[in-house]
């Protein structure tokens, strides 16, 4: 079996219907960014990542006012579509991969640019500029308010992405990164994350910068 053969044998359902509800009735934009979601390097930001930011972009925007749900599920679906845990500019790749493939859809310029300015601010999730942006982060983020063996897995999917940092550059740098989001006033920007996640969130990298300070 070809690896088309099984893109197509098991596809996921769940991606290609919102993509048909809030992107486009064509697929073949669709087959080329699941392909880059199954790339061999990632382990955390692979299809399931992607399956679950949609799925929480549509859960938190049935209680927050979104302007533009198809533009934040667009951008949900293409936040990670290039990612190198060695590049620094994943998200601007993103955004403008994003931009192109839009365009070719028949999306309008200021629509496109809408969702390339969304998945930029995925670099930090910080200052959300409306509810859109903010309940893309807070989607992307849930992942820190999970249980706690799924925020362990989580963890440990990240590191395998960044096994070419030794443990020293990896500790000095997830400490600094993690230790940024508990001095945010809140970790997320809707009211309905905070209520699903926050405390969860708090606990999870607390626990986290404890063990990595050790």
């Amino acid at each position: 079996m070809t690896a088309q053969d099984d893109l197509h044998d098991t596809p996921p359902s769940e991606l290609r219907l919102a993509w048909q509800r809030h992107i486009s009735d064509s697929d073949e934009l669709l087959d080329r960014l699941i392909a880059r979601h199954r790339e061999r390097q990632r382990r955390y930001h692979r299809i399931e990542h992607v399956e679950s930011v949609v799925r929480n972009v549509v859960e938190l925007a049935a209680c927050e006012d979104v302007a533009d749900l198809d533009a934040v599920v667009a951008a949900a679906m293409y936040h990670d579509a290039i990612y190198e845990p060695q590049h620094p500019a994943n998200e601007r790749a993103s955004a403008r991969l994003a931009r192109r493939d839009l365009t070719k859809l028949g999306w309008n310029d200021k629509r496109c640019e809408r969702v390339a300015t969304m998945i930029e601010g995925t670099a930090t999730h910080l200052d959300p500029a409306d509810a859109d942006a903010a309940v893309l982060f807070d989607a992307d983020l849930a992942i820190l308010g999970a249980d706690g063996d799924d925020y362990l897995a989580y963890v440990g999917r990240v590191r395998d992405e960044y096994n070419h940092l030794d443990n020293t550059e990896w500790t000095d740098g997830r400490i600094a990164v993690m230790s940024s989001f508990l001095e945010r006033a809140s970790i997320y920007g809707t009211a309905t994350g905070r209520d699903r996640w926050e405390a969860a969130a708090r606990r999870n990298v607390t626990d986290e910068l404890e063990t990595l300070q050790r």
